[in-house]
């Protein structure tokens, strides 16, 4: 059985991990809200965000992680958060805001998922997306070649495709022009100074490790994070101040119902 997401693992980098919100509410160009829902809320950093920018909102957190939960209760005592699946969730009412940063990469059928979104919202509202698209970087090719290159090998072949390849923009487009009235895309690709190597493992120790890392006992999560930040070391080089930079591309994507 997989282990429960780490709000505090995860807060570790709060701040590079909540640019990204920051960016995408930026592009929202609602003057008011009713009812707004953040999908995968975490720690509620996010969630924050948007309270803060709608205050006469009725503004909800969802997630599937009990310690994230409790982190974004803790965070936020005045705003409902509730457990919930981004596959299934449904409202009484639409909402004018649903936003989504950084976790629907994790759910399949994006084919049926957006429309489905899309649909729970009301006239003029808006769905804002933001999706790591990092697959094909460094940081995530070398997990992959790790998980393949040891002992473990075995344990880890689901969590090679634990994370479905992203969708390509025109057809994120094309899913979503049926039902809205204008939709947005584009990518930004950040670049996070980090303390080296191991800071870079520490960021995915929350995200995109945690489905190469559940599966093991702990002398193999040694062994394999080791062998992984062995082979990070030949693609990040130490920057003059003694940093290296994470590359990190997001897709954005802002329909309006």
């Amino acid at each position: 059985m997989a282990e429960d997401w780490s709000a505090a693992q995860y807060l570790k980098f709060e701040d590079e991990r909540t640019r990204p919100s920051r960016d995408l509410l930026a592009q929202v160009p609602l003057a008011q809200a009713g009812l707004c829902i953040d999908l995968g809320c975490g720690p509620g950093n996010s969630t924050e965000l948007v309270a803060a920018r709608f205050p006469a909102a009725e503004v909800r957190g969802i997630d599937t992680s009990p310690d994230m939960l409790t982190a974004a209760r803790k965070r936020l005592p005045t705003l409902a958060f509730q457990a919930g699946d981004v596959r299934t969730f449904t409202l009484e009412r639409p909402a004018d805001l649903i936003f989504a940063n950084a976790v629907l990469q994790w759910v399949p059928d994006h084919e049926a998922l957006f429309p489905r979104l899309m649909s729970q919202l009301a006239p003029g509202g808006y769905l804002a997306v933001q999706m790591p698209d990092n697959l094909d970087q460094p940081s995530h090719a070398e997990m992959r070649a790790a998980a393949g290159d040891g002992a473990w090998s075995a344990k880890l072949a689901e969590a090679m495709g634990m994370r479905e390849r992203l969708l390509s923009v025109e057809a994120y487009y094309d899913l979503l022009a049926p039902h809205a009235a204008r939709v947005e895309i584009w990518h930004t690709i950040y670049r996070h100074p980090l303390a080296g190597t191991s800071a870079i493992v520490e960021w995915l120790k929350s995200t995109g490790l945690r489905p190469f890392l559940d599966p093991l006992d702990a002398p193999e999560r040694a062994a394999y994070l080791s062998a992984y930040e062995a082979r990070l070391a030949r693609h990040y080089t130490t920057r003059a101040d003694g940093k290296v930079l994470l590359a990190f591309p997001r897709l954005f994507i802002l329909a309006r119902r």
